[in-house]
């Protein structure tokens, strides 16, 4: 289920990219009424446009042009860290001016309820291409669905260990499917958690 919501929010995100890029205000109208979660910031990272979905993310109407890196109220890593949002994915990818993906993070509403997403920002280049800023779909998944999404990450790592003979990308491999493995093992616990509220 959660591979299908990643794929759309793919697509949502050209979507809104090249509506951008290009001041195409149809295609933008289009994305405005989807149901993932999208918005743009200008090259300084100032929220200039967003979709209704962002409201119910966030669980607030983001402020256009006072906003800054996100849309949502408070952010937290998925440890349970307090994330400033200078340091969130989509700060990430307007700094260092390149798409950012398979970062996942909790977003905190203003009457405290909190929901997981993955983030997956991408810049925004004109026809010359020039960087003008960035958009960002906020994939909300459940705690079950990460669960999924970082066991199939840890599979995929043992794959390629197994495929390679180097011993460094061995070990390297094999470290990442174990930080996958312990993160698909506390998001079950959390959704375990979360389905017996």
């Amino acid at each position: 289920m959660y591979a299908h919501k990643i794929e759309m929010a793919e697509r949502l995100v050209q979507s809104a990219t090249d509506a951008l890029a290009r001041a195409d205000r149809d295609l933008l109208r289009d994305v405005e009424r989807a149901p993932t979660a999208l918005y743009a910031t200008d090259a300084s990272g100032t929220l200039t446009w967003f979709n209704l979905a962002c409201i119910g993310l966030a669980g607030r109407t983001p402020a256009a042009g006072r906003d800054r890196w996100c849309v949502t109220w408070k952010l937290y890593t998925e440890d349970g860290r307090f994330l400033p949002h200078d340091e969130c994915p989509m700060a990430v990818a307007i700094k260092e001016r390149r798409t950012v993906r398979g970062l996942a993070a909790i977003a905190e509403r203003p009457d405290g309820t909190r929901t997981a997403f993955l983030a997956c920002p991408t810049p925004i280049l004109d026809t010359s291409r020039v960087f003008l800023g960035a958009v960002n779909a906020l994939v909300e998944l459940t705690f079950l669905e990460l669960a999924s999404f970082y066991g199939g990450q840890a599979l995929r790592c043992r794959r390629l260990g197994k495929a390679v003979n180097d011993s460094f990308a061995i070990d390297a491999m094999a470290r990442l499917a174990e930080e996958f493995a312990a993160k698909a093992r506390q998001y079950r616990v959390l959704g375990d958690r979360s389905a017996a509220l």
